[in-house]
């Protein structure tokens, strides 16, 4: 009886072993990355702290400066819309965070929000952006505001569109459950145990379903958008910094830093976004002594890629307010 179990056991361990092989999706070749999505007018920049940034800084350098940052598991490209539209008057600075895109893990593996807030500051000096506009969306935009708490005098604007930051919202229950969408990838990756099947196992179905939950507005999660989320997702140490990142706990501004916040700020926010609900938005507008609040009907997370048009005619109308004239160090 116990050599018959033993045998069970065995095969059951050698199904289970080539269920893995078959299907472990293995990381992408950062050469092939680099040439997909990293040529012109990418560059590749060493900052003080050991990271090399992938980054794009298009535009004339005299003009006024926006730095973008990216959201949880996106990257550069996200902005790519908006860059297209302001990259003749503007000078429009973008860049992969650590742990995501070209840039890659931290060599520190610090993924906590004073290091990525280190991060715009060395990219910044690094560039020789003195003062700028600085936006992001989602977990971006949390850097953002943290940026702006951290190094108020550099901040002459701020755009937060769907972002993080602020405190966990108790939302009614109809309504919570109402926008409950959530995101199957999020999901997983804060999953203990399943999470670290997922370091070797990412299907791109399971992409392709993250970034559809993502958005109202589906073409948005083309093809080439989830093979772009899925192929840099698996670029070397982006998935164990995934990991790192959502087993850490969620650490917000307290309400009373973000209301010492006084610089101008544009908030923008898709109304169906299931992610980052409307009312942190709401929250926002209340608490940001100097703001200006834009709601879009029947979009999701990603405003500057769902609503191209209509973001733009609320932001450059702004900018013109708000973005100065770029100054050097």
């Amino acid at each position: 009886m116990k050599k018959w179990a033993l045998r069970g056991l065995l095969a059951l361990v050698g199904l289970l072993v080539i269920g893995f092989l078959l299907l472990r999706t293995p990381d992408t070749d950062p050469a092939q990355m680099r040439a997909k999505y990293g040529a012109p007018p990418s560059q590749f920049v060493q900052t003080g702290e050991g990271v090399t940034v992938h980054l794009r800084d298009e535009g004339p350098r005299d003009a006024p400066a926006i730095v973008l940052l990216h959201g949880s598991n996106a990257d550069l490209h996200t902005w790519e819309p908006w860059v297209q539209a302001l990259k003749d008057r503007y000078r429009v600075i973008r860049f992969d965070q650590v742990g995501h895109g070209l840039t890659g893990p931290d060599p520190r593996e610090d993924y906590s929000r004073d290091n990525y807030v280190a991060d715009i500051l060395e990219v910044a000096d690094t560039l020789g952006l003195k003062q700028f506009v600085l936006g992001g969306n989602s977990m971006g935009a949390k850097h953002a505001l943290a940026f702006a708490v951290a190094h108020p005098g550099r901040v002459t604007g701020l755009v937060l569109v769907d972002g993080s930051g602020g405190p966990m919202l108790k939302l009614d229950r109809k309504d919570a459950d109402k926008k409950s969408g959530g995101n199957i990838g999020f999901t997983i990756a804060r999953m203990p145990g399943l999470n670290l099947i997922a370091e070797q196992i990412t299907p791109r179905s399971l992409i392709q379903q993250s970034l559809e939950q993502s958005v109202s507005v589906k073409s948005v999660a083309s093809p080439a958008a989830v093979d772009r989320y899925w192929e840099l997702l698996r670029y070397p140490g982006n998935r164990r910094a995934t990991l790192a990142r959502f087993s850490m706990p969620y650490d917000p501004l307290t309400e009373a830093e973000i209301a010492r916040v006084n610089t101008p700020t544009l908030i923008l926010w898709g109304e169906e976004d299931r992610i980052i609900p409307v009312e942190a938005g709401q929250w926002l507008a209340k608490t940001l002594p100097d703001n200006t609040f834009r709601t879009y009907p029947g979009i999701g997370h990603l405003p500057q890629e769902e609503a191209v048009s209509q973001t733009l005619g609320d932001l450059e109308p702004w900018l013109a307010q708000h973005a100065p004239s770029a100054a050097k160090e």
